[in-house]
Parts: structure tokens; C-alpha cells; sequence
């Protein structure tokens, strides 16, 4: 199956099913997504994201980006939570065009991990237990939404190099997060060519860095985030199969 689901203004809305967990049960299909923002959601897009079937829908961003450019797609049927994971806002596009993103958004992301104890916990507290389908996404669904998408997946048993390879899978998405951010600022340059991309190495980076201090990403979650195995049962019932 193509993981990421074709519409006509998201970019990087993506299934998470199919991956292998270590006991070799796979994540279930079309129970759990990642996305970038839903505020897009309009037109013909609003029967393709119905079509899915959503239920709980987790927003990573911040409130002002929430208010600027919507929540989601009016719905009672769907449960919205707004978890913003990230304390320390900071201007992608003005970067200078000579940041590495390898290194600079790792150091965001151990920013991200170390500030958003609390915000974190309730994300996996809420993918654990909400009703599914479940969508979670940011602005671009890269870098929020790929450090929740790979603490879920590691959570879930599933190997670092298909955690790696899902996260770089927005590089598929790039382009059109670039022509979204452009026409959302006329005007104003985007001055550094690392907005929206997702190389391998910059997900590698970070689940090295994360190791050096907690062995693991799984084992940040039980030691910091305070995940227990029951929350890890439950993540685990409710998304993979039997």
C-alpha cells in the first residue's frame, strides 16, 4: 500500500500501518496517521479526510499557529486535542542558507524532547486510549509531528532503520510544503533551502543523541515521559494486529 494518501492541498498525510514490531506482528493500516496541518483541509479534500474515518485528531502545534491557519475541518465526530510539544519557537524559512539541518534541527528536537515532558505524555497518553482512527500533525508534519511519530513506533517495537525510513518520507512531501509556506507569505523570501526536507541522517542523529543519554528512544519514554507497560500494552492492543 502508498503510505502517503493523495489530496488536493496536504502534502504529508501518510498511514503508519504495515511496519513490523520485534515480536513480528505488523502495525495495523489505516488506524493511525501522521499529517501535516489540517487547517488545509478544504474543497474536495474534506470527503477524502472523511473518507478516513478519524476520530481523534492530536494538534502538536502552537495555539497562534492553530488560531492563524485553523484547527481542522468542523466534524463533532472527531475528539481535538492541541499538544504543543515545541516551548522554543524559532523561523525556519529566515534560517541562513548555510545552516546544516542535520545538526540544527537535531539540537531542536533534544530541545523538543527535554521542554515537552508534559505535552508528550498526554500525546501518547491520548494515541494509547482516544478512538481511532487517529491523525497527529503540525505545520509540515516533519518535525513535531516525526518526533511523535517515532516515539510511537519505537513504543510499538518497530525497528530504528523503519523509523528512520518513515521519517524521511516527507522528502516526498517537500516540495509542496514549499510552494504551501510561499504562497501563505508573498513577499517574503524563504531563504534557506533545508525547509522541508527530511534526510535520513538528521532522524539517525537524533536517536543517537537521545541513546547517549537514555540508551533509547523507547527507554526516554519510560525514564522521562514516565510511560509504563501498560500504556505500552495498550499502544500496542489497539495498533498492532493480533
Amino acid at each position: 500500500m502508498t503510505r502517503h494518501i493523495a489530496f488536493a492541498h496536504l502534502h504529508n498525510l501518510r498511514d503508519l500501518g504495515g511496519y513490523v514490531a520485534h515480536d513480528e506482528r505488523t502495525v495495523r493500516w489505516g488506524q493511525l496517521f501522521r499529517s501535516d496541518s489540517l487547517g488545509k483541509v478544504r474543497g474536495q479534500d474534506r470527503d477524502r479526510f472523511a473518507a478516513l474515518g478519524v476520530r481523534t485528531v492530536i494538534d502538536l502545534r502552537y495555539p497562534w499557529e492553530t488560531e492563524a491557519n485553523g484547527p481542522l475541518p468542523d466534524d463533532d465526530n472527531i475528539a481535538y486535542h492541541n499538544f504543543c510539544i515545541e516551548h522554543r519557537p524559532y523561523d525556519q524559512p529566515a534560517l541562513d542558507p548555510g545552516v546544516d539541518p542535520v545538526p540544527f534541527l537535531a539540537e531542536r528536537y533534544r530541545e523538543v524532547v527535554h521542554d515537552g515532558v508534559k505535552e508528550l505524555r498526554q500525546s501518547l497518553e491520548v494515541i494509547a486510549a482516544g478512538d481511532a482512527p487517529l491523525v497527529f500533525h503540525c505545520t509540515s508534519g516533519k518535525d513535531r509531528t516525526g518526533i511523535v511519530a517515532a516515539l510511537v513506533l519505537s513504543l510499538l517495537g518497530v525497528a530504528e532503520s523503519d523509523i528512520v525510513a518513515d521519517f524521511a518520507l516527507t522528502g516526498l512531501a517537500t516540495d509542496g510544503l514549499r510552494a504551501d509556506w510561499l504562497a501563505a507569505h508573498p513577499g517574503r523570501t524563504l531563504r534557506w533551502p533545508g525547509y522541508g526536507q527530511a534526510p535520513a541522517a538528521l532522524m539517525e542523529r537524533f536517536l543517537r543523541d537521545i541513546a547517549s543519554d537514555h540508551d533509547s528512544l523507547r527507554g526516554y519514554a519510560l525514564d522521562q515521559l514516565g510511560i509504563d507497560a501498560q500504556l505500552i500494552d495498550a499502544l500496542q492492543g489497539r495498533f498492532l494486529e493480533p
